[in-house]
């Protein structure tokens, strides 16, 4: 047998069958790319575009300017750069989802498991996702805001506080989804002949579920982390288009959203530029989410 022929039968990596099922996505392709063109902006762009030192009288003077080769995203109600600030607040809206969604995907995939695993436990740990399902979101992250905003800025600062309480919040109350898919399938991956012929053979349960159920759910979680982040920057902008999210100068792309409001008819750019930036980094994970379910299900990296 030659060298090339053996090379042909070679089993082919299943990551490498992942990506290239991921490459064939073309959504997907498009979603990685302009995530990736976003994150690496907001990373760097800080360090390449550093906004001109201006006084009060010269910031006043220069409020609410158009798009220009000084100021290409044009200026806000205080003078301020729109680009400067439109690279900073993508780092915390970002940031939010991220921290926010990896919060419920750890609470999620531990609620989903212990329910599946144990029946003992399923029956009130479903009973508790259904309460959090039936109360309504953006009232309840209001109301938590709105009680321990004060309490937490006044331990740890204003901006660390208001990043900590908004991502606990959207964390601890976008946590049901995910539990609920993990639960389904640790429900299925129970009855598999390797896991009880483990129980058979008397391997704990913590063992168990380390070594042969939670493997075995990564696929449906990494799934429902990418469309958890995209839901959790969308709340942040809700609560910081409604005033309760961050601190005036701790810029977010919902706070500039409603700083924008009030001057949307008068200077439409100044709410064009963050929603068109919410609503692509939206898109492209969601694309991302839809081409990583295509890719990790072998039925359909099969075909």
């Amino acid at each position: 047998m030659t060298d090339a022929s053996a090379a042909r039968s070679k089993p082919a990596s299943p990551l490498r069958d992942i990506w290239s099922q991921f490459r064939s996505h073309k959504g997907a392709v498009f979603g990685l790319c302009v995530l990736g063109f976003l994150i690496v902006a907001v990373l760097i762009g800080p360090w390449l575009w550093v906004p001109e030192k201006l006084t009060v009288a010269q910031a006043i003077k220069l409020k609410n300017q158009g798009p220009s080769f000084r100021f290409p995203l044009g200026t806000d109600q205080l003078g301020r750069d729109m680009l400067g600030r439109m690279l900073l607040a993508g780092r915390i809206s970002l940031a939010v989802g991220m921290v926010a969604m990896t919060i419920a995907i750890v609470f999620g995939t531990l609620i989903g498991i212990l329910a599946g695993y144990f029946r003992r436990l399923d029956g009130p740990l479903m009973r508790l996702a259904d309460m959090f399902l039936a109360l309504p979101l953006i009232p309840l992250l209001l109301v938590m805001v709105m009680l321990f905003r004060d309490r937490i800025a006044s331990l740890i600062g204003p901006e660390l506080g208001a990043f900590t309480l908004i991502v606990c919040a959207i964390g601890i109350t976008s946590w049901m989804a995910t539990s609920r898919i993990v639960r389904g399938e640790v429900l299925t991956l129970k009855e598999r002949e390797y896991v009880i012929a483990a129980r058979s053979i008397g391997v704990r349960p913590k063992r168990i579920i380390l070594r042969h159920i939670l493997p075995n759910v990564v696929s449906p979680v990494m799934v429902a982390a990418t469309l958890g982040v995209a839901d959790a920057i969308i709340t942040e902008s809700v609560l910081s288009f409604l005033g309760l999210g961050f601190p005036p100068d701790f810029p977010t792309w919902g706070r500039l959203l409603y700083d924008g409001l009030q001057y949307m008819q008068v200077y439409p750019e100044r709410v064009v530029w963050p929603g068109l930036a919410i609503s692509l980094t939206v898109l492209s994970v969601n694309y991302i989410g839809d081409g990583l379910r295509d890719a990790l299900d072998p039925r359909i990296r099969g075909r």
